[in-house]
């Protein structure tokens, strides 16, 4: 295996610790509408994330810093052609780390209530936005012969990429009722079991239609077998839910993630963009990527760094593993 080869797995890697993490930093922001029935219970679903909610979100910029150094053909079509989708992203992340800081400053009914909207809508436009971004890249895109992307924003909007977005919506919000679930005591918590259950059978319909579409367009006997575990584990998350073993569902959701990401990075490989208008012009791992020099100084700087990053965030969340709910709250800001 090339070091190029080596840097496609390890990006691949870093979208499925992000997705796993953000998952269900997305999906927990989005409950605040769907399951909080109070100001107090709005608190304790942000307090479930709150001392974590920003150390998941390292693993988006390692990710993108990643790609940036392997490879740089790659990251430069990526981030031109998907300009404005990524800078709706990137500004709801500031919008939404603002409101998480800024809720509780204030007492005032109408601060504490605007901050609360920005929280909802900045996790659900992310959340269909990724799934939208990641469906274009599998299906491919209008990239000419110098590498660059010449389609428009609309383009972008097609149906298995709006499915895709879909997929990533219910997913996420999934996983975060899980988490919830897990998180919590009192009646939110047996909600959130109730809630994930119909969520998760809606999300399996989703995802199994889009996995298949996948399939059928760009896969092998690899990405057919990851598409077997994420519906397997998806299947097995919902049933653990309902039978009240959280910790399991939360499991096996976190696998369902991350055979769904490995499944549409088994698709696109060799390709990192393919061009929809000739594959003699797609992006490759060899034509984008960086030189060898680079790619080896960049494996030394990873096997350093990566365990100390992990058993970090690791100990950030065996403190704060301990079940919250209305109880611990001390006011209703």
């Amino acid at each position: 295996m090339e070091l190029h080869d080596v840097w496609f797995v390890l990006i691949a890697v870093l979208w499925t610790g992000y997705f796993f993490l953000e998952g269900f930093d997305f999906g927990v922001g989005i409950l605040t509408k769907l399951l909080a029935r109070n100001r107090p219970e709005k608190r304790v679903l942000i307090n479930t994330i709150g001392p974590v909610w920003d150390g998941n979100e390292v693993w988006l910029l390692t990710a993108g810093g990643a790609t940036f150094a392997a490879f740089p053909e790659w990251y430069a079509t990526l981030f031109s052609g998907f300009y404005l989708p990524l800078l709706i992203i990137l500004v709801c992340l500031i919008v939404r780390g603002v409101a998480f800081e800024y809720r509780a400053k204030r007492p005032e009914e109408n601060w504490q209530r605007n901050w609360e909207q920005a929280i909802f809508w900045t996790s659900l436009i992310p959340a269909i936005l990724w799934g939208v971004a990641f469906g274009n890249i599998v299906r491919g895109v209008e990239i000419d012969r110098n590498m660059e992307y010449v389609g428009t924003f609309w383009d972008l909007l097609n149906p298995y990429a709006l499915l895709g977005g879909l997929v990533t919506l219910t997913l996420f919000t999934f996983h975060g009722t899980v988490f919830v679930a897990l998180k919590t005591v009192g009646d939110i918590r047996v909600r959130a079991r109730t809630l994930a259950v119909k969520l998760g059978l809606v999300t399996a319909v989703l995802a199994l239609a889009f996995l298949i579409w996948t399939q059928a367009d760009t896969g092998d006997a690899w990405s057919l077998a990851a598409m077997l575990i994420a519906a397997v584990s998806l299947v097995g998350a919902i049933g653990a839910i309902k039978a009240g073993r959280e910790g399991w569902s939360f499991a096996l959701s976190g696998v369902t993630i991350a055979a769904a990401v490995a499944m549409l990075f088994l698709a696109l490989f060799p390709d990192v963009m393919p061009s929809s208008l000739d594959p003699a012009w797609s992006l490759t791992v060899t034509n984008a990527s960086s030189s060898p020099y680079t790619l080896k100084i960049m494996t030394w700087c990873a096997a350093i760094a990566t365990p100390l990053v992990l058993l970090y965030q690791g100990w950030t969340y065996w403190v704060f593993r301990k079940r919250i709910g209305t109880q611990h709250i001390a006011d209703a800001h």
